[in-house]
């Protein structure tokens, strides 16, 4: 059964939190906002939606969290990927989920061991969110 669970998990890519950012990609590269946007706005994936406005009108818009309209202009590359990857380093108490944990979150036995999102995806919703600057996508 070991043997099985090891075969099941995801190894992580190393992350070094620096003040409240992670400043390097997780894998090395700069994610792509176009895949970014489908994976945020997915709300079988990301779930952003589900908690945040400001994603350009994709319904449902939820207030559990910030509107999102302008995050690019208001946090860093390095910030947001904190925030995705295990924003409880920065607020013990939050509701955002850690995107890129494999311990301590709550999920179905199916994911237990696996991150929700891959290293490569969590940089594509940061170059996506990026893109967010005071109510418009810029290009």
């Amino acid at each position: 059964m070991a043997a099985l669970l090891a075969l099941t998990q995801t190894a992580l890519a190393p992350v070094g939190i620096v003040g409240d950012a992670i400043p390097r990609p997780l894998d090395g590269r700069t994610g792509d906002a176009a895949r970014g946007r489908a994976i945020a706005t997915d709300t079988r994936k990301g779930l952003c939606p589900l908690c945040h406005t400001g994603l350009g009108g994709r319904a449902p818009a939820g207030d559990l969290g910030p509107d999102l309209a302008d995050v690019g202009a208001r946090l860093s590359e390095g910030q947001l990927r904190l925030r995705l990857v295990d924003g409880r380093a920065l607020n013990p108490g939050t509701l955002m989920p850690s995107y890129y944990r494999t311990d301590g979150t709550r999920v179905a036995s199916a994911w237990r061991g696996r991150p929700v999102l891959e290293a490569g995806e969590i940089e594509d919703v940061i170059a996506y969110l990026l893109t967010l600057k005071g109510g418009r996508e810029t290009p």
